[in-house]
């Protein structure tokens, strides 16, 4: 089973990264793209029969505790078997 999680700023947050690269965007052509927000990308390698609930809340609890600032950040994630 794996998990993949997402880490971005906080909407509220100013991102300098993602409106730099939405500029290079707009300045090659992509007017289409209206915003950009960068962030980090984690993919977890779980233990062999491992209940989905279980690596639901242990992702989430990882995510949480230990991948983000909860000041400043959130997450999203998803996980496959």
């Amino acid at each position: 089973m794996k998990a993949h999680v997402y880490v971005t700023p906080k909407t509220s947050v100013l991102d300098p990264q993602g409106q730099t690269i939405h500029n290079a965007l707009r300045k090659i052509g992509f007017s289409d793209v209206t915003s950009v927000r960068q962030g980090k990308y984690f993919a977890l390698s779980l233990a062999d029969g491992l209940s989905k609930q279980a690596a639901h809340d242990q992702v989430e609890r990882i995510a949480r505790e230990v991948l983000t600032n909860p000041v400043i950040e959130e997450f999203t994630f998803r996980i496959e078997e």
